[in-house]
């Protein structure tokens, strides 16, 4: 319902941003211009979403490792972690080639959160990692800078909004329930977060380019057919 104060409460939020992602899967599945026509709706209802506050979060005695999946689409890729480099690229002014000991030096922050699959499971997980938003800005994203696509050492892909992007609860993780982040969980650098479906949280993350427009290949199963933006 919508407050006397004329202020929208969270679960109105929550149903409307439901509603423009039903705009816009419809859009994805049945007709590509429909769904190009519904992006910037569903944007906006992304926005407002993003707008309310951080997302709840669990102590670590509700940590459920045993309800974990391990998915990927082509195995487990082999990384040199001795030689490991992230790169930063695209639409900001200062491109990076970082380490993962310069990764590290960076304020730490761990969240227990609930991971959810488009597949019907879920599983309450320990993420620890470098929060996006900090790691985003050494970069100095330009005032054009409207999406984030990520790059993984198995050729999946991936895109995400730019306000989803800098979300403080938006994490690369190299560290999962405590431990060092295990090579098939996405070692060293996986995206972990909240607000977003599991499809979209890419593991094995090698490069981030930051764009001013979203382009035709969006990700590897919105390809296919599922929904872009794929919000909790």
């Amino acid at each position: 319902m919508i407050e006397e104060t004329g202020r929208v409460s969270r679960r109105q939020l929550l149903q409307w941003a439901g509603a423009g992602l039903m705009v816009n899967l419809a859009g994805t599945l049945l007709y590509d211009p429909i769904g190009r026509i519904s992006m910037p709706v569903n944007e906006a209802f992304a926005s407002l979403l993003l707008s309310a506050k951080p997302t709840p979060e669990f102590p670590i005695a509700a940590i459920e490792p045993s309800k974990l999946i391990i998915n990927s689409f082509r195995g487990t890729p082999t990384i040199d972690r001795a030689n490991f480099k992230l790169a930063i690229t695209g639409e900001v002014d200062r491109p990076l080639q970082l380490k993962m000991t310069e990764i590290q030096q960076l304020p730490f922050t761990s969240m227990v959160i609930r991971q959810v699959c488009v597949e019907g499971w879920a599983a309450i997980v320990q993420w620890g990692g470098v929060r996006l938003p900090d790691l985003l800005r050494l970069a100095q994203p330009r005032s054009t800078a409207k999406y984030v696509y990520f790059k993984s050492a198995d050729g999946y892909y991936e895109s995400w909004d730019l306000a989803s992007v800098v979300h403080p609860q938006t994490l690369l993780a190299y560290q999962m329930n405590g431990n060092t982040l295990p090579a098939e969980n996405g070692a060293p650098l996986r995206l972990a977060s909240p607000i977003k479906l599991g499809y979209k949280q890419s593991k094995w993350v090698t490069e981030l380019v930051v764009t001013d427009r979203l382009l035709p290949k969006r990700g590897y199963w919105e390809d296919l057919g599922y929904e872009w933006f794929a919000g909790l």
